[in-house]
């Protein structure tokens, strides 16, 4: 009946009542039940049947004597029947926009060119060239702590750490060559007991070697309470563990007294080897001679720009294809297929954006110069050896002209037992940025992560520490034509 709504549920205590039949479909099956072929009429049904039949005319709007209209007729019928055929509307409204688009020349199409987004390409060179007229006219240290922290909340008695022979850094370095082993054990003596070796009655267990030992394979970041639920009692049955690789294998949210055996570590008991420190002081005192300008005080700036570095961060900068073909190269020697992997997609502009590109040594100076740095200021560059050092690097000197290098404060007789060691040429590094007025730090790191720890310990917290946010800068330097 007209205005009775159809209830799913059904009327209560008898059978559901069935859906309405849509106007136009009852129209059109009362016309098939009232003119069967026989010429029968049913008594009492003739009144509803020529209502049907005027319910349909009346719907269609003319006679049904036209069969298109009465094939359009079916053809609606059949889609409230089946109303899913409704979702190839889209498709069909698709294909006519396709035939229109056919129909237009492309010329007259408006073209849509594809822009990179602001800060994903490198255009430090076009913004420094831009600048420069004007310019003138005015590493392990982290294992070694969490190991010493570890020991200490386990009550285990720690053997003298053995560097990892890296395929890239290829140091050789023993901890004695790079720290003071005897002032390492006297000093956490109270807190943690050190030994050079393992003693042999433990070794014989073993068949005196270290391979046969349990490695303990431990995810990074992992929480104190891992190590005494499941180290612990490893520990206890084996009588002795390796833990390899041991770099970042704790989490920072360890309780107060785990934290203190770090610090304790790295501030105090780590003392870096007598030649060691002995030409950091000697190379301090030369750079605070070269900044009588500024009373002694120098910017430290620690620049991550070698090689793997750059291969590592699958940037790209201006090399072209010969950088292409040296960065893949690097990164096949130094991880083996890890960025060659089917489906991992590198995206450069995306990594620039985000702020994970390496600075370069033009970006570094168009940074400090924009700060209000000039010319005059002494700085000391912490860094290995910079890709393409001979083109990277003249933009940064032509911007401070004072800047120094270990290399260039040392002879070379001075750095001949340490040249060949990477740890030991970092380790020079670090000291003489500990005693710098202002540390500049550029890529992040177990480096520079320690070292600003460090000058806080030592200058009660009133060191000045410069961290760019490269996600800007990336948008900076990417608008040669601006004003910064």
């Amino acid at each position: 009946m007209p205005g009775q709504t159809y209830s799913r549920l059904g009327s209560l205590g008898g059978a559901p009542s069935p859906p309405p039949v849509p106007p136009a479909v009852a129209a059109v099956a009362s016309l098939q039940r009232g003119g069967g072929g026989s010429g029968r009429r049913t008594p009492g049904k003739g009144g509803s049947a020529s209502a049907s039949a005027s319910a349909a005319a009346g719907w269609t709007g003319v006679g049904c004597g036209c069969a298109a209209r009465r094939a359009a007729r079916a053809v609606l019928a059949a889609l409230h029947r089946r109303q899913a055929m409704f979702l190839f509307a889209p498709l069909l409204y698709v294909a006519a926009m396709l035939l229109y688009m056919g129909s237009i020349p492309l010329d007259v199409v408006p073209r849509i060119v594809a822009r990179p987004a602001p800060g994903s390409v490198y255009r430090s060179p076009q913004l420094y060239a831009r600048l420069r007229a004007d310019m003138d006219a005015d590493n392990s240290t982290d294992a070694i702590c969490n190991a010493v922290a570890i020991a200490g909340f386990l009550n285990a008695t720690l053997v003298i750490p053995n560097f990892h022979f890296h395929s890239i850094w290829r140091d050789p370095s023993t901890f004695s060559d790079i720290y003071d082993e005897a002032h390492f054990v006297k000093r956490l003596q109270n807190d943690v007991r050190v030994v050079e070796k393992v003693p042999d009655f433990i070794m014989e267990r073993f068949g005196h070697n270290l391979s046969n030992v349990f490695n303990f394979k431990i995810k990074a970041w992992s929480p104190i309470q891992y190590y005494k639920d499941a180290v612990l009692p490893k520990l206890i049955e084996e009588r002795l563990i390796r833990i390899s690789p041991f770099a970042n294998r704790l989490s920072f949210d360890a309780p107060p007294v785990v934290q203190r055996l770090r610090c304790l570590a790295n501030f105090e008991a780590l003392k870096f080897s007598n030649p060691i420190a002995t030409l950091s002081e000697t190379l301090v005192s030369r750079m605070k001679e070269k900044s009588t300008a500024s009373n002694g005080k120098y910017i430290a700036v620690h620049l991550r720009f070698e090689e793997d570095m750059v291969a590592f961060s699958c940037c790209v900068y201006d090399g072209g294809d010969e950088e292409k073909k040296e960065m893949n190269a690097a990164r096949e020697i130094g991880w083996r297929g890890k960025f060659t992997k089917r489906g991992r997609v590198i995206r450069p502009g995306v990594i620039r954006m985000n702020g994970k590109c390496p600075l370069t040594p033009l970006e570094v100076g168009l940074m400090l110069r924009g700060m209000g740095f000039s010319n005059n200021t002494a700085i000391f560059l912490a860094s290995g050896k910079i890709y393409r050092a001979e083109k990277n690097m003249v933009p940064l000197l032509e911007m401070f002209p004072l800047l120094q290098t270990k290399e260039t404060l040392a002879s070379a007789e001075e750095l001949a037992p340490f040249k060949d060691f990477s740890s030991r040429m970092a380790a020079i590094d670090y000291s003489v940025c500990v005693h710098s007025d202002a540390f500049v730090t550029t890529q992040g790191g177990n480096f520079p992560h320690f070292l600003m720890g460090h000058r806080r310990y030592l200058y009660a917290g009133h060191s000045r520490t410069i961290k760019p946010d490269k996600r800007k800068l990336a948008i900076l330097f990417d608008n040669p034509h601006g004003n910064h």
